[in-house]
């Protein structure tokens, strides 16, 4: 569902990526709870025009299987998968304290932690008001959490995945090396595979195209551009066919 007046949901139901480096805010330490609470106060203006949240963390502030060279691959991703779920109950609980009901689900299963991820139940929160987070990316190693945020969206029928970077939107380079990089208002999904841009995993693209799922890349320098993103009223790009 699209609606173009500025104040209106565009879409239904989203799918949410936040980097894990969007907690911490650059602030140092592993969360910044004064942004996230920023975050969950934007979270609430979307859900009062009616938009069902879904929400896949990343885990940069605190492990990236990269970090591990001398590690088995499998186990740093372990570890990444892991490190997202501290994350993830990071938001639930300030999302909790701000008057949200947040849900944790697990791709693999910890208990003490929240529910075994199964697409129906994750649906049957969302249409009852409650914001979802996915934690453990897909369960397995190799995948990333963008690839992760790509399925959940799909599975859950989301209208879109919007994702909060630290840059706003995709280049034509990375504009921290390159002076003359200028930014894209749109993209399609083959020209991000076809010229190597890395703004978005490639696998993660890829599944995006096949599912027909648009993506729109903004930057989160201000919890509001989330919902601004949610109203067409944010500067980004937007990634179709």
């Amino acid at each position: 569902m699209e609606q173009t007046v500025n104040g209106q949901a565009r879409y239904r139901r989203i799918l949410l990526k936040l980097s894990g480096e969007a907690l911490s805010a650059g602030e140092g330490g592993i969360v910044n709870e004064t942004f996230v609470r920023e975050i969950a106060t934007q979270l609430k203006r979307c859900m009062a025009l009616g938009v069902q949240i879904g929400i896949i963390v990343g885990a940069g502030n605190i492990w990236r299987g990269r970090q591990g060279k001398e590690m088995d691959q499998v186990r740093a991703d372990y570890m990444g998968m892991l490190a997202t779920a501290i994350n993830s109950l990071a938001l639930q609980d300030v999302f909790i304290r701000e008057g949200i009901d947040a849900r944790v689900m697990t791709a693999f299963e910890m208990k003490n932690v929240g529910e075994p991820y199964t697409r129906d139940r994750a649906v049957e929160h969302l249409e009852n008001g409650r914001v979802v987070i996915f934690a453990g990316g897909l369960g397995t190693p190799f995948f990333s959490t963008d690839t992760a945020a790509a399925v959940r969206a799909a599975e859950i029928g989301a209208d879109v995945m919007l994702m909060a970077k630290n840059i706003d939107g995709i280049y034509t380079a990375d504009p921290a090396k390159d002076p003359s990089a200028v930014r894209l208002d749109s993209i399609s999904y083959r020209d991000i595979l076809s010229g190597g841009l890395k703004a978005i995993d490639s696998t993660a693209t890829a599944f995006c195209m096949d599912t027909h799922m648009p993506i729109f890349v903004f930057g989160l320098f201000d919890a509001e551009y989330i919902y601004r993103a949610v109203t067409g009223e944010c500067t980004g790009t937007t990634v179709t066919e």
